[in-house]
């Protein structure tokens, strides 16, 4: 059953809220309070069904999202999310290996924890992705103004909003949108992996080299409207350039 844990009343600023979503009320537990005592307020969850009544009620500002989750699962439930304008989503399973961080990262979330974690590392890794997108809100790097346009498309940077050259909304992840603002703000550069991560997740971040190369994957396929374009360029042994010339209107 879904529970509330209240944030301290000393917390500073405006709270963010937290959708934790597991199975286990014992990791339930432990970490809703753990996050509630750093000033959160969480909503937790133990199935797709209650995960649904939780975001029904009151909108929230990131889902950490277990694998494992009777009935509907949390690889199917991130799929689904990710069709619409879903908040930034932390997977959590007890799968560890590359090959199934990598599966989550391609359905859309925007990082992936083994379990068992520590809740520190849980907490810092919230704290990034939320830091990340105040950022975004409030514009960071170099000032594209509002919004800026690149071979037909138009990037939104205060409503986070990609249309396509025929004016259709594409959805992002949070990811998907701090990488494509990191090109936009370095058009036709050669950017490396590192500096990638470094634009899009901040110097602090200890994601892996492949992530980047997933979530430009996924990028590429959003960009790609038919027209035959290559927006981001692979350049062998260096990185990756964003080709066009961008504008702002």
């Amino acid at each position: 059953m879904a529970r509330m844990q209240t944030p301290p009343t000393d917390a500073l600023g405006p709270t963010a809220r937290i959708l934790m979503v597991d199975d286990d009320p014992g990791i339930r537990d432990v970490v809703s309070d753990f996050l509630g005592r750093h000033g959160y307020a969480v909503t937790t969850a133990g199935d797709a069904r209650e995960m649904e009544q939780a975001l029904e009620r009151d909108p929230v500002d990131l889902i950490v999202l277990d694998v494992m989750l009777p009935g509907e699962d949390g690889l199917a439930i991130c799929r689904r999310l990710a069709v619409g304008e879903a908040p930034p989503i932390i997977m959590l399973s007890a799968m560890g290996e590359d090959t199934d961080r990598i599966v989550g990262l391609e359905l859309g979330a925007d990082d992936y924890l083994s379990k068992p974690c520590n809740p520190r590392e849980l907490l810092a890794r919230i704290r990034a992705i939320l830091r990340r997108a105040e950022q975004t809100r409030h514009g960071g790097g170099e000032d594209l103004g509002a919004a800026c346009e690149f071979a037909g498309w138009r990037l939104d940077l205060v409503r986070r909003e990609l249309r396509s050259p025929q004016g259709v909304v594409v959805n992002l992840s949070s990811g998907e949108f701090s990488l494509l603002r990191a090109f936009v703000e370095r058009p036709q550069r050669v950017l490396t992996r590192d500096q990638l991560l470094d634009f899009a997740r901040g110097p602090s971040s200890d994601a892996f080299d492949r992530a980047i190369d997933v979530q430009i994957s996924r990028l590429r396929r959003k960009l790609d409207d038919g027209g035959g374009h290559d927006l981001i360029r692979t350049i062998r042994n260096e990185g990756y350039m964003f080709t066009p010339k961008v504008k702002r209107p």
